[in-house]
């Protein structure tokens, strides 16, 4: 995924921000540059005037006493002054009344056509698709999937401290807060995937929360749903069998994998590991190698993540890596 980019935008909700950033940006350059003008011509108009007057003053025999005189210009360029100041922040709060109106949340009636449950943990992202039909429910994590051209809503949950639901191309900051239910809402106009991330402090692991929004046309994020919607596959091979048992025994305590007997709810679903492209909230990337290392060892990789450290065998740490391998 790229940086954190909140200059340019994708979506309906991004849009009006961007615009009001730039001109705010613009402005505030203006600003700086007449302020800066000004200063260098009354800097060098004073210099002007005290070497004429010691020009004057060494051709005259005699100190001449000149006395100081306030004129009405100055006094009226304060008035002028601010009086554009006044006009010129009065215009970018109206704007900005105007921009926190159109990315507002307002009732949707009849309801929604997409809502998305997150649920933040340290540090991951749970992510529940919403459907009145308990069929077309799955749960997926750190990695969001959504249609273009389809406002989607989000509910906001914190299962521990307070985080922040932060994609700045899409859409800016919502607190999630322990014990309240926020909300949110995003739109994509093209395909891309593009990085969100916590945006309050969390703890130890707070950089390491990241999660991605990957927007799909609408055929592929369907196609994508079909799939998402099925158990996991059962093992083809003996070698995969073996790490569906060893993975049973080991780590479905918390991790799930629907279809199986792995019913964990501590962490991630795993059911259909293989379609996310990164492990770990946006940690590693999802590599046979990296899935390695992580399964060896997460807290050398991401200290203080509620992951423990399993005691497992070079043929039983190779074994669950094959099984999950097949997990797409």
């Amino acid at each position: 995924m790229g940086p954190l980019n909140y200059t340019v935008a994708f979506g309906t909700k991004g849009y009006p921000v961007v615009h009001l950033l730039w001109a705010l940006i613009i402005l505030s350059l203006i600003v700086v540059a007449a302020i800066t003008v000004l200063t260098l011509a009354g800097i060098l108009r004073r210099l002007r005037e005290r070497r004429d007057a010691t020009d004057a003053h060494l051709r005259s025999d005699a100190i001449n006493l000149v006395p100081l005189e306030r004129g009405g210009r100055g006094l009226s360029l304060v008035y002028i002054g601010t009086g554009i100041s006044a006009a010129l922040l009065l215009a970018t709060a109206i704007w900005t009344f105007f921009t926190l109106d159109a990315v507002s949340i307002r009732p949707q009636q009849p309801a929604p056509p997409m809502t998305i449950d997150i649920i933040a943990h340290q540090w991951w992202w749970e992510v529940r698709y919403e459907s009145s039909s308990p069929a077309q429910q799955f749960v997926t994590a750190n990695e969001i999937h959504i249609p273009t051209g389809v406002r989607v809503y989000f509910k906001l949950h914190s299962d521990d401290v307070i985080h922040s639901f932060w994609v700045p191309q899409l859409t800016g900051k919502t607190d999630v807060i322990p014990g309240y239910e926020n909300v949110t809402w995003l739109e994509a106009d093209r395909p891309g995937t593009y990085r969100g991330q916590c945006g309050e402090y969390c703890g130890l692991q707070h950089a390491h929360m990241a999660f991605a929004v990957v927007a799909q046309e609408p055929a592929q994020f369907a196609a994508w749903k079909a799939q998402q919607l099925q158990p996991a596959a059962p093992p083809d091979s003996a070698l995969a069998a073996q790490g569906q048992q060893d993975f049973q025994v080991h780590c479905g305590i918390c991790h799930r994998v629907r279809g199986t007997t792995a019913d964990g709810i501590l962490g991630p679903d795993l059911t259909h590991l293989m379609s996310r492209a990164s492990i770990g909230a946006d940690t590693l990337p999802n590599t046979p190698g990296d899935l390695s290392g992580w399964i060896a060892d997460p807290q050398h990789i991401k200290p203080g993540n509620l992951m423990p450290a399993v005691a497992l065998s070079g043929s039983q740490l190779t074994d669950i890596r094959s099984y999950l391998e097949t997990l797409e």
